[in-house]
């Protein structure tokens, strides 16, 4: 175990210097600078600009005293924010952007798998159509058109539920709700194709012949093992949460990271673009590395292996 961990947790570190690398890359590739956009800017101002952010030195330069800061734990000075640096950015928003995100996950996880069995136990009968159903619009509608929808039809006509902004449990019910709407209909698709597999295997008509509660086999034996392919899709599941929050935060008026990861890129704010991508990038690894070691740990007949 001790050895498979290191191996992941090295494969961590390597995706992770492979995302500021391409980082780096790809916003010193865009044409064009930063400060060009301020308008008609004496040449004095721009030339101290540049020598204080350091784009005046060659890019490789540029590189190693970023990887430099970043390794320290310094994402730098945020171009347009004359009062906070990125550091600071990220401290204030991220807790914001975890409340939405934990939420919409503890939805999909709680609501996903459960209509998911409901689907398998009702199969082809009227409460696995409806919950077909709710499945289908979920992976159907972006989350972005299902925040739309919300503040369209619920916000402008419930009262106590705020349109968007912030700061009481009320602003984080309906972006909850839209984040969590695609990552709970692809639970319950998964749910419900690894229940009706499980229900037909031996072991479960067995546990049955026994004369067990139906309620006994299902949650002890049959959850059980159905669950495994929603454990190793939490990877990919928390990563659309991830990205669908730039948006939904937007869309709501919400100050989390992916608010100002969007407002970055109109600011072309090189250093808060850079630094919310590597943030993001560092938690979705470390999911993607406890996603992989809690699998092993539900499922013990997976064996580790020299190729893993």
């Amino acid at each position: 175990m001790a050895k498979y961990i290191f191996k992941r947790l090295l494969m961590a570190i390597v995706t992770i210097w492979v995302v500021i690398t391409i980082t780096f890359i790809l916003m010193h590739s865009v044409p064009g600078n930063p400060f060009r956009k301020e308008g008609k800017m004496p040449a004095v101002i721009y030339e101290n600009l540049q020598k204080k952010y350091g784009l005046d030195k060659p890019y490789t330069e540029q590189y190693k005293i970023y990887l430099g800061k970043i390794i320290k734990g310094d994402l730098g000075d945020s171009m347009k924010s004359r009062v906070e640096t990125v550091n600071e950015m990220v401290r204030r928003g991220f807790p914001v952007s975890a409340t939405i995100g934990v939420q919409a996950l503890l939805i999909a996880l709680i609501f996903g798998p459960l209509l998911g069995v409901i689907a398998a136990l009702y199969q082809n009968r009227f409460p696995d159509y409806i919950a077909m159903v709710i499945a289908i619009i979920g992976i159907s509608v972006p989350s972005f058109i299902m925040g739309t929808l919300f503040i369209q039809f619920i916000a402008r006509n419930v009262p106590g539920i705020p349109i968007g902004g912030w700061g009481t449990f009320s602003h984080t019910i309906l972006p909850s709700i839209a984040l969590a709407s695609m990552p709970m209909a692809t639970m319950a698709r998964l749910m419900r194709s690894s229940m009706l597999e499980v229900l037909n295997q031996d072991y479960i008509k067995t546990a049955q012949s026994k004369g067990l509660k139906k309620s006994t086999v299902i949650i002890k034996h049959a959850v059980r093992n159905a669950i495994l392919p929603v454990v190793s899709a939490l990877g990919t599941i928390v990563s659309n949460l991830v990205v669908g929050s730039f948006v939904i935060e937007k869309i709501f008026g919400i100050p989390g990271l992916g608010y100002f990861f969007v407002t970055s890129i109109s600011n072309r704010d090189y250093p808060l673009i850079m630094g919310t991508t590597i943030f993001y990038a560092v938690i979705l690894v470390t999911m993607l590395l406890i996603v992989d070691i809690a699998y092993i740990m539900i499922d013990p007949r997976i064996k580790l292996i020299k190729e893993v």
